[in-house]
């Protein structure tokens, strides 16, 4: 830099130089506040049933959360769905998951242990409830499943949860009038394809790849729900989390429906506990965040979350891990 300026003295060369490491230093205490560190540690993240939009979620989130907050060791738990995942995080069995709000505010309001201590860092995306049968079948609304053939989900999973709802919403009883079938999305698809049974129910995210497979090579259709969302207000509790909801045509559209099905939709969580490092929460919230398009090429679902609407996780109040993240991009 001294060659560089002939002209001036070599006093003067030496202030110029000793200016410009003063700005070149004040720009990187800058962009690297003093104290700020990635965040180290373990951290269980319990996820869902193989092959569907949880675990898949999950993986792809602990990819990039690899690559922002590479000091910390993170492990994936497959589940049976919402209802465990939410009983593993309030036990302290996992750190982070992700839940429907209808199971959330089910545990809460069964008092389940650690209940008290769940709190939330984002709201992702909805999960739709789908009803799918053959296209040659009879069932044209909930209401006439009576006496057929259903797979409601795993005992522990979101869709037994949404399911049994669903069905006394419609006037069934999940136990009495229907053969129950304990069948998730790893499952039923095959069941129904095999004429084991005539329908199944499954809340997910859209498009869920095992019913869009389902659908290129059996001719199925998506049962409309979307009337039921009062009678389930009135069920109280948990059911107030359902909402209206339409599935565009689009979605699945090898189905032989001929235009978007009326259902319902429920908020997914990331959910975790008081016991959550703020650090490490702070991060993985900003992970879910600043990873949602390139996610959201594998998990199209993921494409919906929202830094606008993210921080809303009722029915839990927001961790002050995930509060921090959000204050600091607040415009």
């Amino acid at each position: 830099m001294l060659a560089a300026l002939p002209h001036l003295s070599r006093r003067r060369a030496l202030q110029v130089s000793a200016a410009g490491f003063v700005v070149c230093g004040l720009l990187l205490w800058w962009l690297l506040p003093v104290g700020e560190s990635s965040p180290q540690g373990r951290m269980t993240f319990s996820t869902g049933v193989k092959g569907a939009v949880y675990e898949r979620y999950g993986k792809l989130l602990r990819n990039a959360a690899a690559k922002d907050m590479p000091d910390v060791d993170i492990k994936l738990l497959n589940s049976e769905g919402s209802p465990q995942n939410v009983e593993r995080v309030a036990t302290g069995r996992a750190d982070f998951t992700i839940a429907a709000a209808d199971a959330v505010e089910a545990y809460r309001l069964d008092n389940g242990a650690g209940a008290d201590r769940l709190q939330g860092c984002a709201r992702l995306y909805d999960d739709y409830v789908q009803l799918v049968v053959r296209d040659s079948s009879s069932i044209e609304e909930a209401k006439d499943l009576r006496g057929k053939r259903v797979a409601v989900g795993q005992l522990r999973s979101g869709v037994r949860l949404i399911a049994g709802r669903v069905l006394k919403a419609a006037g069934l009883n999940l136990d009495k009038d229907l053969t129950a079938l304990p069948a998730g999305i790893d499952t039923a698809p095959d069941l129904l394809r095999h004429n084991e049974i005539d329908a199944f129910f499954w809340s997910g995210g859209l498009p869920t790849t095992s019913v869009r497979e389902l659908s290129q090579s059996v001719d199925i259709r998506l049962v409309p729900l979307g009337d039921l969302v009062d009678a389930l207000h009135k069920q109280g509790g948990a059911s107030r989390y359902y909402r209206a909801a339409v599935m565009p045509a689009d979605a699945y559209p090898q189905a032989r429906q001929t235009g978007s099905v009326p259902t319902l939709a429920v908020a997914n969580l990331l959910v975790t506990t008081d016991r959550a490092d703020p650090e490490l929460t702070a991060g993985l919230t900003r992970t879910v965040i600043d990873s949602r398009d390139h996610i959201g090429a594998r998990v199209h679902a993921a494409q919906l979350v929202d830094l606008r609407t993210a921080l809303y996780t009722d029915p839990l109040t927001l961790h002050e891990g995930a509060r921090r993240y959000y204050r600091s991009v607040k415009p």
